[in-house]
């Protein structure tokens, strides 16, 4: 799955387009690399999104393409 649909699904990032746009910001760091939107999410990447002075830390633990609310928190890993 992309990084900016995941953002998405998870509910990491509220909205695709604002995922797609920290990604190109340079944002959106994926295994210490910075990452562009297309990258492909696999479990077990650690994201690190840094917007504006807030840094989160992410451990991906599933990915699926269609989320309820009550399971999106289970598709990652607040580190």
């Amino acid at each position: 799955m992309r990084l900016d649909k995941y953002l998405k699904v998870s509910r990491i990032i509220k909205r695709r387009t604002v995922a797609n746009e920290a990604c190109d910001a340079g944002k959106v760091e994926v295994n210490n690399k910075i990452a562009r939107a297309s990258y492909d999410v696999k479990v077990g990447d650690v994201i690190k999104i840094s917007l504006g002075t807030n840094t989160k830390t992410y451990r991906v633990l599933a990915v699926s393409e269609h989320a309820l609310k009550e399971d999106a928190l289970k598709m990652y890993e607040i580190l």
